[in-house]
């Protein structure tokens, strides 16, 4: 093989292939290859357990790809946490906030001024500020002007903001507001029971979807190739990929951790069950597909867990069937033990797998190798997390800004329900 390409690609799981998407849409030459003869790499497991926000970073960019053309969205019927051993449904407006059991009638006026707040927040108007700037104020800061409850804070920061542990609190609180923001406006979208939106026959058409993308625009696909290993030349640079006996010359490489282990560390570990029911959750209105939050301080934890079901609603189970998904980061060596809270919940269960991974992070310099290397997937079930890296990727690979300014509108035609 003589001829170079700009980018090589290892591993078919959705960061690599929303990248050699977006890179091939660029103009970059990328040939994109997978040790296994299945599209999804170290993300297939992840395969059914991550959701979208309507408004959110992954639609943005699913949009400005036009990769909205090879999927259809559906949805998903509700979002709820668990406060005090129950489920709540998660209220998300001054209007909700008021129906809401989870506060007495002071709480909720209390609520609901914090909630009209936020709702007119404009960064571009001084006048919606009320006298805060939050780059300098803390979360802290702005939800003790409203004098909230610690109970209602831990829903407001974990089932609306979905911060994963209470660190926010002592952080700037723009982003705070901006995420409390993304999940009204993405809520608004559908006039559904959530925020969250999740496509037919499940998470596995995403990675296909980018894939397509790429070889429209000129990227090649090799699936099924074994041992694929990094070329580096003598000052330590990436120069290709060999697998078979070829080389394929490269400027770059883009993969995920299990393709370069030495240039990662393990940070952590994401614990998970799956598990097969009848009938929906309990307390979830009968909802074929729901999210559940549970906040670390309901549990005594250092963050949250998420419960996440969908159903043969979504095309992922036979007819009858449901699937609940829990995951938390493992914070003990013992998953059936440490996701107990959460599998309680789902009432009679007929089968149940609990698994673990271990997560990683890169610990490379990209500009003294030129290897851009994914983060593994957190134990999130929303993929903001997911997008952000994806972006920092391709700014630390191209030098420039993903522009994800688009008419959000083009996603919702295919994304209402039946």
């Amino acid at each position: 093989m003589d001829e170079e390409y700009d980018v090589i690609v290892l591993g078919t799981g959705l960061k690599e292939c929303i990248l050699s998407g977006v890179l091939s849409v660029d103009g970059l030459k990328v040939l994109h290859m997978d040790r296994n003869d299945y599209y999804g790499g170290e993300s297939t497991s992840l395969n059914l357990v991550q959701f979208m926000m309507a408004n959110g970073g992954l639609v943005r960019i699913l949009i400005h790809t036009k990769v909205t053309k090879y999927l259809n969205f559906k949805a998903v019927d509700g979002s709820y946490v668990y406060n005090k051993k129950k489920i709540y449904k998660v209220p998300a407006t001054d209007v909700e906030a008021l129906k809401s059991p989870l506060m007495g009638l002071f709480e909720k006026r209390r609520a609901r001024k914090f909630f009209i707040y936020v709702q007119d927040y404009d960064e571009n108007d001084p006048k919606s500020h009320e006298g805060l700037d939050l780059n300098k104020v803390t979360a802290r800061e702005v939800i003790s002007k409203y004098g909230l409850e610690d109970d209602t804070i831990d829903f407001i920061g974990h089932a609306l903001a979905l911060h994963k542990d209470d660190s926010y609190l002592d952080q700037p609180a723009m982003s705070f507001v901006k995420r409390m923001k993304l999940y009204a406006e993405s809520l608004a979208r559908f006039q559904g029971g959530s925020p969250y939106i999740y496509p037919l026959y499940g998470l596995g058409e995403l990675p296909q979807a980018f894939a397509r993308l790429s070889a429209v625009y000129g990227g090649t696909y090799m699936l099924n190739k074994p041992e694929c290993k990094v070329e580096f030349d003598a000052d330590g640079k990436a120069i290709g990929v060999t697998s078979e006996g070829e080389t394929a010359k490269c400027k770059k490489v883009v993969c995920d951790p299990s393709y370069l282990p030495d240039r990662v560390k393990k940070v952590g570990k994401v614990a998970r069950a799956i598990c097969i029911m009848s009938h929906p959750i309990p307390d979830t209105d009968k909802s074929h597909s729901a999210q559940v939050i549970l906040p670390q301080k309901q549990l005594g934890r250092k963050s949250d867990m998420y419960l996440f079901c969908c159903s043969y609603a979504h095309n992922v189970a036979p007819k009858g069937k449901y699937i609940a998904f829990v995951s938390a980061e493992a914070e003990t060596d013992n998953p059936e033990a440490e996701l107990k809270p959460a599998v309680d919940l789902l009432g009679a269960v007929e089968e149940i797998f609990y698994d673990t991974y271990d997560r990683y992070v890169p610990t490379n310099d990209h500009t003294a190798d030129n290897c851009f290397i994914s983060a593994s997937y957190d134990s999130t079930t929303h993929f903001e997390t997911t997008v952000n890296d994806v972006m920092e990727m391709y700014s630390k690979i191209t030098g420039k800004v993903l522009d994800l300014s688009v008419d959000l509108s083009a996603a919702s035609a295919s994304a209402e329900d039946e």
